[in-house]
Protein backbone atom coordinates (compact mmCIF):
# COMPACT_ATOMS: atom_id res chain seq x y z
CA UNK A 1 0.00 0.00 0.00
CA UNK A 2 2.07 2.84 -1.19
CA UNK A 3 1.29 7.04 -1.22
CA UNK A 4 0.96 7.40 -4.65
CA UNK A 5 -1.47 7.24 -7.34
CA UNK A 6 -0.80 4.18 -8.44
CA UNK A 7 -0.90 2.74 -4.92
CA UNK A 8 -4.52 4.13 -4.24
CA UNK A 9 -6.13 2.65 -7.36
CA UNK A 10 -6.46 -0.72 -5.46
CA UNK A 11 -8.95 0.82 -3.16
CA UNK A 12 -10.60 -2.35 -2.25
CA UNK A 13 -7.16 -2.85 0.06
CA UNK A 14 -7.14 0.70 1.66
CA UNK A 15 -11.19 0.73 2.14
CA UNK A 16 -10.94 -2.19 3.91
CA UNK A 17 -8.25 -0.97 6.70
CA UNK A 18 -11.16 1.92 7.07
CA UNK A 19 -9.30 4.60 4.62
CA UNK A 20 -11.45 7.21 3.19
CA UNK A 21 -10.06 7.53 -0.31
CA UNK A 22 -11.23 10.53 -2.74
CA UNK A 23 -14.33 10.17 -4.50
CA UNK A 24 -13.28 12.05 -7.52
CA UNK A 25 -11.57 11.74 -10.65
CA UNK A 26 -7.76 13.46 -9.47
CA UNK A 27 -6.86 13.41 -13.10
CA UNK A 28 -9.92 15.33 -14.12
CA UNK A 29 -9.48 17.66 -10.91
CA UNK A 30 -5.77 18.81 -11.71
CA UNK A 31 -6.88 19.22 -15.57
CA UNK A 32 -9.38 21.95 -14.36
CA UNK A 33 -7.19 23.33 -12.05
CA UNK A 34 -4.18 23.91 -14.67
CA UNK A 35 -6.56 25.83 -16.20
CA UNK A 36 -8.31 27.75 -14.00
CA UNK A 37 -6.36 28.23 -10.82
CA UNK A 38 -8.70 29.56 -8.08
CA UNK A 39 -6.91 28.56 -4.80
CA UNK A 40 -3.36 28.90 -3.92
CA UNK A 41 -2.21 28.66 -0.70
CA UNK A 42 1.52 29.29 0.79
CA UNK A 43 2.60 26.88 3.12
CA UNK A 44 3.07 23.42 3.07
CA UNK A 45 3.36 22.40 5.93
CA UNK A 46 1.08 20.06 8.31
CA UNK A 47 -1.56 22.59 9.10
CA UNK A 48 -2.12 23.03 5.61
CA UNK A 49 -2.45 19.36 4.87
CA UNK A 50 -4.77 18.38 8.08
CA UNK A 51 -7.31 21.50 7.37
CA UNK A 52 -7.22 23.66 3.92
CA UNK A 53 -6.82 20.72 2.40
CA UNK A 54 -9.49 18.26 3.87
CA UNK A 55 -11.32 21.38 3.63
CA UNK A 56 -10.94 21.11 -0.22
CA UNK A 57 -11.27 17.22 -0.14
CA UNK A 58 -15.09 17.22 1.74
CA UNK A 59 -16.54 19.64 -1.20
CA UNK A 60 -14.38 17.91 -4.10
CA UNK A 61 -15.97 14.60 -2.67
CA UNK A 62 -19.75 16.20 -2.69
CA UNK A 63 -19.14 17.80 -6.02
CA UNK A 64 -19.41 20.96 -4.68
CA UNK A 65 -15.75 21.90 -6.02
CA UNK A 66 -14.40 20.32 -9.33
CA UNK A 67 -11.06 22.13 -8.85
CA UNK A 68 -8.07 21.40 -6.27
CA UNK A 69 -5.50 23.94 -4.68
CA UNK A 70 -2.18 25.04 -5.41
CA UNK A 71 0.21 25.19 -2.67
CA UNK A 72 3.73 27.13 -2.80
CA UNK A 73 6.22 26.16 -0.48
CA UNK A 74 8.65 29.58 0.55
CA UNK A 75 10.63 28.54 3.88
CA UNK A 76 11.89 24.69 2.60
CA UNK A 77 12.17 23.36 -0.45
CA UNK A 78 12.55 20.04 0.31
CA UNK A 79 8.85 19.47 1.40
CA UNK A 80 7.84 19.84 -1.80
CA UNK A 81 11.00 17.60 -3.09
CA UNK A 82 10.69 14.70 -0.62
CA UNK A 83 7.21 14.59 0.55
CA UNK A 84 4.93 15.64 -2.37
CA UNK A 85 6.37 14.71 -5.30
CA UNK A 86 7.10 11.38 -4.57
CA UNK A 87 3.63 10.48 -3.18
CA UNK A 88 1.99 12.58 -6.23
CA UNK A 89 1.24 14.87 -3.84
CA UNK A 90 -1.05 12.92 -1.90
CA UNK A 91 -1.00 12.34 1.50
CA UNK A 92 -2.45 11.16 4.78
CA UNK A 93 -4.49 12.99 7.08
CA UNK A 94 -4.98 10.59 10.90
CA UNK A 95 -7.94 12.70 12.95
CA UNK A 96 -6.97 11.37 16.22
CA UNK A 97 -10.86 11.77 18.94
CA UNK A 98 -10.92 11.96 21.56
CA UNK A 99 -12.82 8.71 21.86
CA UNK A 100 -10.05 6.50 21.00
CA UNK A 101 -11.18 6.03 17.56
CA UNK A 102 -8.99 7.35 14.63
CA UNK A 103 -10.20 8.72 10.78
CA UNK A 104 -8.04 7.61 8.12
CA UNK A 105 -8.20 9.60 4.96
CA UNK A 106 -6.09 9.60 1.80
CA UNK A 107 -6.29 13.43 0.74
CA UNK A 108 -5.53 14.09 -2.94
CA UNK A 109 -7.04 17.42 -3.37
CA UNK A 110 -3.50 19.12 -3.98
CA UNK A 111 -3.71 20.26 -8.06
CA UNK A 112 -0.17 21.03 -7.82
CA UNK A 113 2.73 21.60 -5.57
CA UNK A 114 5.75 24.48 -6.34
CA UNK A 115 8.17 25.83 -4.37
CA UNK A 116 8.39 29.31 -4.05
CA UNK A 117 11.94 29.63 -5.49
CA UNK A 118 12.63 32.15 -7.66
CA UNK A 119 16.13 30.55 -9.30
CA UNK A 120 13.47 28.09 -10.34
CA UNK A 121 12.44 29.71 -13.45
CA UNK A 122 9.38 26.77 -14.32
CA UNK A 123 8.05 26.87 -10.45
CA UNK A 124 8.54 30.78 -10.41
CA UNK A 125 6.80 30.96 -14.16
CA UNK A 126 3.68 28.92 -13.35
CA UNK A 127 2.84 30.70 -10.33
CA UNK A 128 3.55 33.93 -11.91
CA UNK A 129 1.04 32.02 -14.88
CA UNK A 130 -1.38 31.75 -11.85
CA UNK A 131 -1.17 35.04 -10.80
CA UNK A 132 -2.41 36.51 -13.62
CA UNK A 133 -5.12 34.26 -14.12
CA UNK A 134 -8.98 35.58 -14.42
CA UNK A 135 -9.84 32.45 -12.18
CA UNK A 136 -7.68 33.29 -9.21
CA UNK A 137 -9.74 33.89 -6.41
CA UNK A 138 -8.01 33.52 -2.95
CA UNK A 139 -4.19 33.14 -1.49
CA UNK A 140 -4.23 31.90 1.67
CA UNK A 141 -1.29 30.95 4.03
CA UNK A 142 0.24 29.28 6.69
CA UNK A 143 3.73 30.62 7.29
CA UNK A 144 3.99 31.40 10.57
CA UNK A 145 4.09 34.64 12.42
CA UNK A 146 7.52 35.20 11.47
CA UNK A 147 6.57 34.81 7.48
CA UNK A 148 5.57 37.84 7.74
CA UNK A 149 8.38 39.52 9.20
CA UNK A 150 11.03 42.02 7.33
CA UNK A 151 13.29 42.49 10.02
CA UNK A 152 15.61 41.55 12.56
CA UNK A 153 15.66 41.67 16.36
CA UNK A 154 16.86 45.03 16.64
CA UNK A 155 14.19 46.38 14.23
CA UNK A 156 16.31 46.42 11.13
CA UNK A 157 15.36 45.10 7.90
CA UNK A 158 16.61 42.18 7.01
CA UNK A 159 19.31 42.46 4.08
CA UNK A 160 17.70 40.05 1.94
CA UNK A 161 14.95 42.50 2.06
CA UNK A 162 16.78 45.42 1.67
CA UNK A 163 18.30 44.01 -1.24
CA UNK A 164 14.76 43.18 -2.93
CA UNK A 165 13.93 46.92 -2.19
CA UNK A 166 16.67 47.84 -4.40
CA UNK A 167 16.83 45.62 -6.99
CA UNK A 168 12.68 45.21 -7.69
CA UNK A 169 9.94 42.21 -8.26
CA UNK A 170 11.75 40.83 -11.06
CA UNK A 171 13.63 38.10 -8.89
CA UNK A 172 13.23 38.81 -5.59
CA UNK A 173 14.74 36.03 -2.80
CA UNK A 174 12.45 37.29 0.47
CA UNK A 175 9.33 35.34 0.62
CA UNK A 176 6.91 38.95 0.88
CA UNK A 177 8.89 39.79 -2.01
CA UNK A 178 7.87 36.91 -3.78
CA UNK A 179 4.86 37.19 -2.87
CA UNK A 180 4.50 40.63 -3.74
CA UNK A 181 6.32 40.18 -6.93
CA UNK A 182 3.23 38.00 -7.72
CA UNK A 183 0.69 40.24 -6.64
CA UNK A 184 2.16 42.43 -9.21
CA UNK A 185 2.16 40.41 -11.85
CA UNK A 186 -1.64 40.14 -11.47
CA UNK A 187 -1.87 43.75 -11.21
CA UNK A 188 0.36 43.94 -14.46
CA UNK A 189 -2.28 41.75 -15.94
CA UNK A 190 -5.25 43.86 -15.62
CA UNK A 191 -5.45 44.79 -11.81
CA UNK A 192 -7.22 41.69 -11.37
CA UNK A 193 -9.20 41.46 -8.18
CA UNK A 194 -8.13 39.14 -5.36
CA UNK A 195 -8.55 38.28 -1.55
CA UNK A 196 -5.03 37.35 0.43
CA UNK A 197 -6.27 35.80 3.28
CA UNK A 198 -3.38 35.05 6.53
CA UNK A 199 -4.90 31.79 8.14
CA UNK A 200 -2.00 32.33 10.19
CA UNK A 201 -2.64 31.94 14.12
CA UNK A 202 -1.90 35.54 15.21
CA UNK A 203 -3.48 38.44 15.98
CA UNK A 204 -5.09 40.45 12.98
CA UNK A 205 -3.01 38.25 11.23
CA UNK A 206 -4.44 40.11 7.59
CA UNK A 207 -2.61 43.42 8.95
CA UNK A 208 0.55 41.56 8.88
CA UNK A 209 -0.08 40.23 5.58
CA UNK A 210 -0.56 44.02 4.32
CA UNK A 211 2.16 45.88 6.13
CA UNK A 212 4.45 43.28 4.71
CA UNK A 213 3.48 43.84 1.04
CA UNK A 214 2.76 47.77 1.47
CA UNK A 215 6.53 47.80 2.41
CA UNK A 216 7.66 46.58 -0.90
CA UNK A 217 5.19 47.97 -2.90
CA UNK A 218 6.28 51.54 -1.32
CA UNK A 219 10.01 50.64 -2.07
CA UNK A 220 9.75 49.61 -5.48
CA UNK A 221 7.46 52.52 -5.82
CA UNK A 222 10.39 54.68 -4.73
CA UNK A 223 12.98 53.03 -6.32
CA UNK A 224 11.05 53.53 -10.05
CA UNK A 225 10.97 49.66 -9.48
CA UNK A 226 6.95 49.33 -10.51
CA UNK A 227 4.31 50.84 -12.13
CA UNK A 228 3.20 54.14 -10.09
CA UNK A 229 -0.34 52.19 -9.83
CA UNK A 230 0.49 49.29 -7.88
CA UNK A 231 1.05 51.14 -4.25
CA UNK A 232 -2.68 52.09 -5.36
CA UNK A 233 -3.85 48.32 -6.41
CA UNK A 234 -2.82 47.27 -2.80
CA UNK A 235 -5.08 49.62 -1.32
CA UNK A 236 -7.87 49.47 -3.82
CA UNK A 237 -11.12 47.37 -3.15
CA UNK A 238 -9.39 45.14 -5.87
CA UNK A 239 -7.28 43.66 -3.41
CA UNK A 240 -8.45 42.77 0.55
CA UNK A 241 -6.29 41.66 3.27
CA UNK A 242 -8.64 39.75 5.11
CA UNK A 243 -8.77 38.51 8.65
CA UNK A 244 -9.26 35.35 10.37
CA UNK A 245 -9.62 33.03 13.20
CA UNK A 246 -7.72 29.54 12.41
CA UNK A 247 -7.93 27.21 15.69
CA UNK A 248 -6.56 22.89 15.15
CA UNK A 249 -4.23 21.50 17.37
CA UNK A 250 -2.08 19.60 14.99
CA UNK A 251 1.63 18.70 16.01
CA UNK A 252 4.13 17.40 14.40
CA UNK A 253 3.74 13.46 12.77
CA UNK A 254 3.40 11.36 15.86
CA UNK A 255 5.83 7.74 16.02
CA UNK A 256 3.11 5.90 17.34
CA UNK A 257 0.33 6.97 14.43
CA UNK A 258 3.33 6.18 11.75
CA UNK A 259 2.75 2.80 13.86
CA UNK A 260 -0.98 2.62 12.93
CA UNK A 261 -0.57 3.23 9.43
CA UNK A 262 2.55 0.29 9.44
CA UNK A 263 0.10 -2.02 10.56
CA UNK A 264 -2.59 -1.11 8.33
CA UNK A 265 0.45 -2.12 5.27
CA UNK A 266 0.95 1.37 4.13
CA UNK A 267 4.76 1.49 3.18
CA UNK A 268 6.90 4.59 3.24
CA UNK A 269 6.29 6.63 6.15
CA UNK A 270 9.41 7.21 7.16
CA UNK A 271 9.70 11.26 8.51
CA UNK A 272 11.60 13.52 6.74
CA UNK A 273 14.53 15.72 8.46
CA UNK A 274 15.25 18.43 6.38
CA UNK A 275 18.68 20.43 5.91
CA UNK A 276 16.42 23.42 7.17
CA UNK A 277 15.47 21.05 10.02
CA UNK A 278 12.10 20.68 9.21
CA UNK A 279 10.25 17.82 10.18
CA UNK A 280 8.01 16.38 7.68
CA UNK A 281 6.13 12.98 6.82
CA UNK A 282 3.62 11.53 4.16
CA UNK A 283 1.42 11.74 6.82
CA UNK A 284 -0.35 14.43 9.13
CA UNK A 285 -1.87 13.53 12.49
CA UNK A 286 -4.10 16.17 13.87
CA UNK A 287 -7.13 17.07 16.15
CA UNK A 288 -11.04 16.20 15.26
CA UNK A 289 -12.01 19.84 16.62
CA UNK A 290 -11.67 23.21 14.57
CA UNK A 291 -12.31 26.46 13.58
CA UNK A 292 -11.65 29.10 10.80
CA UNK A 293 -13.95 32.18 10.98
CA UNK A 294 -12.89 34.99 8.02
CA UNK A 295 -13.92 37.73 7.17
CA UNK A 296 -15.97 38.22 4.28
CA UNK A 297 -13.98 40.42 2.04
CA UNK A 298 -13.74 38.37 -1.50
CA UNK A 299 -13.20 41.00 -4.41
CA UNK A 300 -13.39 38.05 -7.12
CA UNK A 301 -15.92 35.74 -5.28
CA UNK A 302 -14.87 32.45 -3.15
CA UNK A 303 -15.96 29.26 -3.26
CA UNK A 304 -18.39 28.35 -0.94
CA UNK A 305 -16.24 27.06 2.24
CA UNK A 306 -19.15 27.11 4.51
CA UNK A 307 -20.16 23.82 3.00
CA UNK A 308 -17.44 22.72 4.69
CA UNK A 309 -17.56 23.94 7.83
CA UNK A 310 -16.17 27.76 7.36
CA UNK A 311 -17.68 30.32 8.57
CA UNK A 312 -17.70 33.81 7.46
CA UNK A 313 -18.61 37.01 9.34
CA UNK A 314 -17.20 40.76 9.68
CA UNK A 315 -13.96 42.29 10.50
CA UNK A 316 -15.17 43.09 14.27
CA UNK A 317 -16.54 39.33 15.15
CA UNK A 318 -13.27 37.79 13.57
CA UNK A 319 -11.23 40.51 16.48
CA UNK A 320 -14.11 38.65 18.86
CA UNK A 321 -14.23 35.39 18.32
CA UNK A 322 -9.92 35.64 18.14
CA UNK A 323 -9.31 37.40 21.55
CA UNK A 324 -12.18 34.95 22.70
CA UNK A 325 -9.58 31.96 22.14
CA UNK A 326 -6.40 33.78 22.68
CA UNK A 327 -7.09 35.53 25.97
CA UNK A 328 -9.14 33.60 27.76
CA UNK A 329 -10.70 30.48 26.61
CA UNK A 330 -7.47 28.24 25.31
CA UNK A 331 -4.32 29.54 24.78
CA UNK A 332 -4.19 30.75 28.42
CA UNK A 333 -4.99 27.92 29.86
CA UNK A 334 -2.15 26.06 27.47
CA UNK A 335 0.17 28.22 29.24
CA UNK A 336 -0.73 26.95 32.38
CA UNK A 337 -0.32 23.51 31.20
CA UNK A 338 2.78 24.24 30.01
CA UNK A 339 4.07 26.00 33.26
CA UNK A 340 3.29 23.38 36.07
CA UNK A 341 3.75 20.13 33.39
CA UNK A 342 7.57 21.07 32.26
CA UNK A 343 7.74 21.46 36.33
CA UNK A 344 6.15 18.39 36.79
CA UNK A 345 7.65 16.09 34.61
CA UNK A 346 4.45 15.68 31.93
CA UNK A 347 5.40 14.63 28.81
CA UNK A 348 1.87 15.02 27.56
CA UNK A 349 -0.72 17.63 27.75
CA UNK A 350 -3.33 14.68 28.08
CA UNK A 351 -1.75 13.49 30.72
CA UNK A 352 -1.82 16.73 32.88
CA UNK A 353 -5.83 16.46 32.29
CA UNK A 354 -5.83 13.36 34.60
CA UNK A 355 -4.48 15.49 37.20
CA UNK A 356 -7.27 16.64 39.54
CA UNK A 357 -5.52 19.84 40.91
CA UNK A 358 -3.80 21.19 37.25
CA UNK A 359 -7.89 20.29 36.27
CA UNK A 360 -8.78 22.99 38.69
CA UNK A 361 -6.54 25.25 37.76
CA UNK A 362 -7.46 25.47 33.94
CA UNK A 363 -10.77 25.48 35.06
CA UNK A 364 -10.65 28.04 37.33
CA UNK A 365 -8.56 29.81 34.90
CA UNK A 366 -11.08 29.45 32.35
CA UNK A 367 -14.29 29.72 33.88
CA UNK A 368 -13.85 31.90 37.00
CA UNK A 369 -11.31 34.10 35.98
CA UNK A 370 -11.71 34.34 32.34
CA UNK A 371 -14.93 33.72 30.78
CA UNK A 372 -16.73 37.17 32.72
CA UNK A 373 -14.92 39.14 30.70
CA UNK A 374 -15.29 37.42 27.49
CA UNK A 375 -17.18 39.45 24.64
CA UNK A 376 -19.45 36.49 23.15
CA UNK A 377 -18.83 36.98 18.74
CA UNK A 378 -22.41 35.23 18.23
CA UNK A 379 -20.86 33.18 15.59
CA UNK A 380 -19.31 31.08 18.29
CA UNK A 381 -20.62 30.71 21.91
CA UNK A 382 -17.88 30.92 24.31
CA UNK A 383 -18.65 28.96 26.94
CA UNK A 384 -19.22 25.74 24.88
CA UNK A 385 -16.00 26.24 23.12
CA UNK A 386 -14.57 26.60 26.26
CA UNK A 387 -16.09 23.08 27.24
CA UNK A 388 -14.73 21.73 24.60
CA UNK A 389 -11.52 22.88 24.78
CA UNK A 390 -11.71 21.03 28.84
CA UNK A 391 -13.79 17.91 28.17
CA UNK A 392 -12.33 16.70 24.26
CA UNK A 393 -9.55 18.71 23.21
CA UNK A 394 -7.01 18.39 25.85
CA UNK A 395 -7.83 15.47 27.63
CA UNK A 396 -7.55 12.97 24.25
CA UNK A 397 -5.58 10.85 24.80
CA UNK A 398 -4.36 10.49 20.79
CA UNK A 399 -3.27 13.90 20.86
CA UNK A 400 0.56 13.94 21.16
CA UNK A 401 1.28 17.51 21.99
CA UNK A 402 4.06 18.37 24.61
CA UNK A 403 3.98 21.05 27.51
CA UNK A 404 7.53 21.63 26.58
CA UNK A 405 6.37 22.68 22.69
CA UNK A 406 3.94 24.77 24.29
CA UNK A 407 6.09 26.29 26.59
CA UNK A 408 8.33 27.84 23.65
CA UNK A 409 8.61 31.67 23.65
CA UNK A 410 6.27 32.32 26.64
CA UNK A 411 7.70 35.52 27.72
CA UNK A 412 5.78 36.49 24.45
CA UNK A 413 2.85 35.06 24.78
CA UNK A 414 2.12 36.43 28.74
CA UNK A 415 0.66 39.85 27.74
CA UNK A 416 -1.72 38.49 25.13
CA UNK A 417 -2.74 35.88 27.01
CA UNK A 418 -3.43 37.60 30.30
CA UNK A 419 -2.60 40.93 30.05
CA UNK A 420 -6.23 41.76 28.68
CA UNK A 421 -7.69 39.79 31.53
CA UNK A 422 -6.05 41.76 33.59
CA UNK A 423 -6.84 45.23 31.78
CA UNK A 424 -10.35 44.25 32.07
CA UNK A 425 -10.72 43.47 35.45
CA UNK A 426 -9.13 46.80 36.00
CA UNK A 427 -11.32 48.85 33.96
CA UNK A 428 -14.49 47.00 35.53
CA UNK A 429 -17.00 48.25 37.96
CA UNK A 430 -18.15 44.53 39.25
CA UNK A 431 -14.53 42.43 39.15
CA UNK A 432 -11.61 43.29 41.31
CA UNK A 433 -8.13 42.32 40.12
CA UNK A 434 -8.04 41.42 44.02
CA UNK A 435 -9.65 39.02 43.61
CA UNK A 436 -7.67 36.54 41.16
CA UNK A 437 -5.94 33.83 42.22
CA UNK A 438 -5.31 31.73 39.38
CA UNK A 439 -3.77 33.86 37.18
CA UNK A 440 -0.98 35.28 39.97
CA UNK A 441 -0.46 31.41 40.64
CA UNK A 442 0.60 31.04 37.29
CA UNK A 443 2.94 34.16 36.74
CA UNK A 444 4.46 32.46 39.82
CA UNK A 445 4.68 29.43 37.71
CA UNK A 446 6.13 30.86 34.94
CA UNK A 447 9.02 32.89 37.28
CA UNK A 448 9.56 29.33 39.33
CA UNK A 449 10.18 27.64 35.82
CA UNK A 450 12.99 30.23 34.40
CA UNK A 451 14.94 29.28 37.48
CA UNK A 452 15.40 25.69 35.12
CA UNK A 453 14.71 23.38 38.26
CA UNK A 454 11.54 21.20 38.11
CA UNK A 455 9.87 20.15 41.21
CA UNK A 456 12.13 17.27 42.18
CA UNK A 457 15.20 19.60 42.29
CA UNK A 458 16.52 18.68 39.19
CA UNK A 459 17.77 21.10 36.27
CA UNK A 460 16.19 20.68 33.39
CA UNK A 461 16.46 22.67 29.66
CA UNK A 462 13.74 25.24 29.59
CA UNK A 463 11.95 25.53 25.94
CA UNK A 464 13.28 28.44 23.36
CA UNK A 465 12.51 31.80 24.45
CA UNK A 466 14.19 34.59 23.07
CA UNK A 467 14.27 36.50 26.90
CA UNK A 468 16.06 33.51 28.40
CA UNK A 469 19.43 34.54 27.88
CA UNK A 470 18.02 37.74 30.26
CA UNK A 471 16.01 36.51 32.69
CA UNK A 472 18.16 32.98 33.20
CA UNK A 473 20.54 34.97 35.15
CA UNK A 474 18.50 37.05 37.26
CA UNK A 475 16.46 33.79 38.47
CA UNK A 476 19.83 31.80 39.12
CA UNK A 477 20.62 34.26 41.65
CA UNK A 478 17.32 32.41 43.68
CA UNK A 479 17.99 28.85 45.44
CA UNK A 480 15.55 26.09 46.41
CA UNK A 481 14.14 27.25 50.10
CA UNK A 482 15.37 30.88 49.41
CA UNK A 483 12.22 33.45 50.51
CA UNK A 484 13.99 36.83 50.47
CA UNK A 485 13.38 36.74 46.44
CA UNK A 486 11.24 40.04 45.91
CA UNK A 487 14.57 41.80 44.84
CA UNK A 488 15.18 39.79 42.07
CA UNK A 489 11.65 39.40 40.82
CA UNK A 490 11.09 42.83 40.95
CA UNK A 491 12.21 44.32 37.35
CA UNK A 492 10.64 41.34 35.45
CA UNK A 493 7.03 41.30 37.17
CA UNK A 494 7.99 45.36 36.71
CA UNK A 495 8.00 44.54 32.59
CA UNK A 496 5.25 45.69 30.65
CA UNK A 497 6.80 43.88 27.60
CA UNK A 498 6.44 40.84 29.45
CA UNK A 499 2.77 41.09 31.24
CA UNK A 500 1.07 43.72 29.37
CA UNK A 501 0.85 45.76 32.88
CA UNK A 502 3.35 46.49 35.51
CA UNK A 503 1.94 44.14 38.43
CA UNK A 504 3.33 46.40 40.99
CA UNK A 505 0.37 48.93 39.75
CA UNK A 506 -2.01 46.18 39.15
CA UNK A 507 -1.63 45.36 42.98
CA UNK A 508 -0.74 41.70 42.14
CA UNK A 509 2.70 41.67 42.92
CA UNK A 510 2.93 40.70 45.93
CA UNK A 511 0.50 37.66 45.09
CA UNK A 512 2.66 36.63 42.97
CA UNK A 513 5.42 36.94 45.13
CA UNK A 514 4.24 34.81 47.47
CA UNK A 515 2.68 32.27 45.44
CA UNK A 516 6.71 32.12 44.04
CA UNK A 517 7.89 31.80 47.58
CA UNK A 518 5.06 28.49 48.41
CA UNK A 519 6.39 27.06 45.04
CA UNK A 520 10.17 27.30 45.83
CA UNK A 521 10.09 26.22 49.65
CA UNK A 522 11.92 22.90 48.96
CA UNK A 523 11.45 19.93 46.52
CA UNK A 524 7.95 18.47 45.80
CA UNK A 525 6.35 22.32 46.85
CA UNK A 526 5.19 22.78 43.43
CA UNK A 527 2.78 19.88 43.90
CA UNK A 528 1.76 20.25 47.17
CA UNK A 529 1.14 24.05 46.42
CA UNK A 530 -1.42 22.43 43.19
CA UNK A 531 -3.13 20.22 45.58
CA UNK A 532 -3.72 23.09 47.75
CA UNK A 533 -5.61 25.30 45.14
CA UNK A 534 -8.68 26.55 46.23
CA UNK A 535 -7.41 27.17 50.72
CA UNK A 536 -5.40 29.91 50.17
Amino acid sequence: MKINLQGISDRKQWEEKGFDLPQYDIAQMKEATMENPFWVHFGAGNLFRAFHASIAQKMLNEGVLDRGIVVAEGFDYEIIEKVYVPHDNLGISMTLRADGTVGKMVIGSVAEALPLDSDNSAAYARLREIFEKDSLQMVTFTITEKGYSLTDAKGEYLSEVLDDFAKGPEKPVSYMGKVTALLYARFCAGEKPVAMVSTDNCSHNGDRLYAAVLAFAEAWSANKKVDTGFRKYIDSEKVSFTWSMIDKITPRPDAAVEEILTKDGVEGLEPVITSRKTYTAPFVNAEETEYLVIEENFPNGRPSLEDAGVLFTNRETVDKVEKMKVCTCLNPLHTCLAIFGCLLGYRKIADEMRDEALVRLVEGVGYQEGLPVVVNPGIIDPKKFLDTVLNVRFPNPFMPDTPQRIATDTSQKLAIRFGETLRAYETSDTLKVENLQMIPLVYAGWLRYLMAVDDKGEPFDPSPDPMLEELRPQLEKIRLGDRDVEAVLRPIMENTQIFGVNLYKTGLAEKVCGYFRKLNTEPGAVRRTLDKLGTF
